[in-house]
């Protein structure tokens, strides 16, 4: 795999510079991403809000080299992936990103287990059944490495997900509005092992949601508006986040990228 680094830049997770995404020509281009600058230090937990049509699915999949943006530069844990081919792309993801999705993404024919080592199998590495029992037993569900999905709860599979995310040790962990199917309290606790992980573990998180008591579990909370960002919250309550939502909807905030977003 192309490994392209520059210095001083080791202790990034994730860095856009300039990315911006197009879909379609002429007078029906979309402007999906307007220009995103943005820099995220490893062992932090960020959470990325907008109105509906704001651009955060693209940003989760141009940030996690699921899109190829049409302008920018993407650097993940400091290697370039704007001009990996889709070769190289999946092995980068498969070794070295984790993802947590609201549908669970769970292989019902397999064990729980078996679930949870399935990134080490994709990407020809060995199956170390130690790994998914550490790995189970900090989300909790040690004693159902042997159950398969359909034997679950809802918040136990999404646990079996986050679990499977963090079995490659991952540079980033990439959620996609990971509470979305859960109840409150299911929901706590599966956002509580997303911060353990930071907190523990030093991994870094990349949270989509619409929620702003998920997004109160963040280190920083940051607002899409127009495909741009438009404003950050540090360490916000769920009533600031839901105001701060509340004024992006109504217009409040000045267009283009906030002042602070690029480290």
């Amino acid at each position: 795999m192309r490994q392209t680094k520059a210095p001083g830049d080791t202790t990034l997770a994730v860095e856009l510079r300039g990315v911006r995404r197009r879909y379609g020509r002429g007078a029906r281009t979309v402007n999906a991403l307007a220009g995103i600058d943005l820099a995220l230090p490893r062992g932090t937990f960020t959470a990325v809000m907008g109105p509906s049509g704001s651009g955060k699915s693209t940003f989760l999949q141009c940030a996690a080299g699921l899109d190829r943006p049409s302008e920018g530069s993407v650097r993940l844990g400091g290697t370039e992936i704007t001009g990996m081919n889709e070769n190289e792309l999946t092995e980068l993801r498969r070794g070295r990103l984790g993802f947590v999705f609201q549908a669970f993404n769970l292989l019902p024919s397999l064990t729980v287990e078996q679930n949870v080592l399935l990134p080490l199998r994709l990407a020809g590495q060995r199956q170390d059944r130690r790994r998914a029992a550490e790995v189970l037993g900090k989300v909790g569900l040690a004693d159902k490495a042997r159950r398969r999905p359909g034997e679950l709860s809802g918040g136990q599979q999404q646990r079996v997900a986050v679990a499977r995310a963090l079995v490659t040790n991952p540079d980033v962990i990439f959620a996609d509005e990971p509470t979305g199917a859960l109840d409150t309290g299911t929901a706590a606790e599966v956002l509580g092992l997303l911060r353990q992980a930071v907190d523990g573990l030093g991994a870094t998180v990349v949270m989509v949601t619409h929620d702003p008591v998920a997004a109160a579990w963040a280190d920083r909370v940051l607002f899409l508006a127009d495909g741009a960002f438009a404003d950050s919250l540090e360490r916000g309550s769920p009533a600031r986040i839901a105001a701060r939502m509340a004024a992006l909807g109504a217009g409040n905030f000045r267009s283009g990228v906030m002042a602070g977003a690029a480290a």
